[in-house]
């Protein structure tokens, strides 16, 4: 059938909308997979909003090792979300109990339920009118906690409000969702436990409570979502004395019981980066070596040094070490990890002698110049350089830090970006050449006056020297150590 110019326009219109709004989908507890549009999403979302505010008018309210984690977190976090209730044993509420004829126990639990409806709901809005594709989880509770008030107000009426039976009309209702909000937290948990071994070393005392005070929040605000519609009924039963004592000394009785494991195992292991680092000069002459240690997580390597003492004598580290007395590694030591090296901090050095690197290497790599310098004006100059990487074996990056008046280069279609400036330092210029090449690095710097450009080039080669290679073959299985060799030299035109 054919259409005219107008409906091809009109169906085309529609269908770009249609690709261009994002649909809401998820999936429950990876059985199946739920769809819908952001139309549906817009009009479904909305309507426990729209709840909330009708509601107050129509009855007239007025509301004046991640399981280590877990245990060590979730019965503080009970008795946190408790704490309200056993202040606040009724609310201080605007209407006169007489009037409207129903005891004050029976308005307090009214303004619960529908202040924590009102949250939930208030959520799946933000989460529409923010531009994001969520706020599933929110809606579901909203919607389950409305299903389960209505069968709650009915059972209500023949058993009271304080009757268990009351509380599994509310509570049954509930589970299918409940499970959904276990399920999606618990996996969010788990993920975020596993991030805190990779998320940087903060130097001590901060770098000891950081990864614990974001766990135990994360935790809490799980554990919100899971226990949160359940409070407004059944939060006189949690709040009692007893069970309040008994989340209290399971709080305690957590924390002890996690200190009795050790952090690390095969599966979740501690990482360490272990740098063979030699500095360089010409294409065959070791100016330093040295071995540099860093991790990524809170523990130093002053746990690592005490747990893998075949390490510690191998590098010739006694009882006395500490951060004091040691040589530590300086930021542009690591560059050729730039920019995961900002995840380091107290990054400690060892000198080494460089006798098996002259045996392996036959050439270094080398920054050289390879046509004269062109002239364009009185100061401004381009050095026409070639960055040689010598016999290096399994070269995987190349890295340069420029420093100077540098006004153009010819990398990134000639676009010099923005200096970073490392503590205090001069702004430099950082450009990654990624892997091996058959032939040389060729490339021209521009300089905009007369002054000298510094380049620093640093080439990491995934070989490893034999005693580099013992070295590493020394840390215990529960360390996943990520070593190589980094050549590090430094020029200036």
């Amino acid at each position: 059938m054919l259409k005219t110019a107008y409906e091809r326009e009109s169906h085309e219109a529609t269908t770009n909308s249609e690709k261009n709004e994002r649909a809401v989908f998820f999936d429950y507890l990876s059985l199946f997979m739920i769809y819908y549009s952001r139309r549906a999403a817009l009009v479904l979302h909305n309507i426990p909003l729209a709840i909330f505010f009708i509601m107050p008018v129509l009855l007239h309210l007025r509301f004046a090792h991640p399981y280590l984690a877990f245990i060590m977190f979730i019965p503080c976090a009970l008795f946190g979300l408790s704490i309200p209730r056993v202040f606040w044993s009724c609310f201080p509420l605007s209407q006169d109990a007489s009037v409207l004829q129903k005891s004050k126990e029976a308005l307090s639990v009214e303004a619960r339920f529908w202040g924590a409806f009102g949250l939930y709901a208030i959520l799946s809005t933000a989460y529409l009118v923010s531009g994001l594709s969520g706020g599933f989880l929110s809606f579901v509770l909203s919607a389950s906690m409305l299903l389960a008030w209505i069968l709650f107000c009915f059972a209500v009426k023949s058993c009271g409000h304080q009757s268990l039976r009351a509380t599994m009309f509310y509570v049954i209702p509930q589970i299918p969702f409940l499970a959904y909000s276990v399920y999606f937290g618990g996996f969010l948990v788990q993920f975020l436990v596993e991030k805190m071994g990779m998320m940087g070393s903060v130097p001590p005392p901060f770098g000891y409570f950081i990864p614990d005070i974001v766990v135990a929040a994360i935790i809490g605000v799980v554990t919100g979502w899971c226990v949160g519609p359940l409070l407004p009924v059944c939060g006189h039963w949690l709040a009692r004395r007893s069970v309040m004592h008994l989340l209290l000394h399971l709080t305690f009785l957590g924390l002890a019981f996690s200190s009795r494991f050790f952090p690390y195992t095969n599966a979740a292991p501690k990482r360490v980066i272990f740098q063979h680092t030699f500095v360089t000069s010409d294409l065959n002459q070791v100016i330093d070596s040295s071995y540099d240690l860093a991790v990524v997580d809170s523990n130093s390597l002053l746990f690592l040094f005490k747990h893998a003492p075949e390490v510690a004598k191998e590098l010739k580290i006694g009882p006395e070490f500490s951060f004091e007395t040691a040589k530590l590694s300086h930021r542009e030591t690591w560059m050729a990890l730039y920019p995961v090296s900002f995840l380091f901090s107290r990054s400690v050095k060892f000198p080494e002698k460089s006798d098996d690197v002259l045996k392996q290497y036959r050439q270094f790599p080398l920054l050289s110049t390879h046509e004269p310098h062109t002239t364009f004006s009185k100061e401004t100059r381009r050095i026409h350089l070639e960055l040689s990487l010598g016999s290096l074996k399994e070269v995987w990056v190349a890295v340069l830090n420029i420093t100077g008046p540098l006004s153009g280069w010819s990398f990134a279609d000639n676009v010099v970006p923005a200096p970073e400036i490392f503590d205090g330092g001069p702004p430099s210029y950082i450009c990654r050449l990624s892997g091996a090449s058959h032939e040389n690095w060729t490339f021209w710097l521009e300089a905009s006056n007369g002054e000298d450009l510094r380049v620093e080039v640093a080439v990491l080669d995934q070989h490893m020297v034999d005693a580099s290679k013992k070295l590493k073959g020394l840390f215990p299985d529960w360390v996943d150590v990520i070593a190589y060799s980094s050549f590090l030299s430094s020029y200036v035109f």
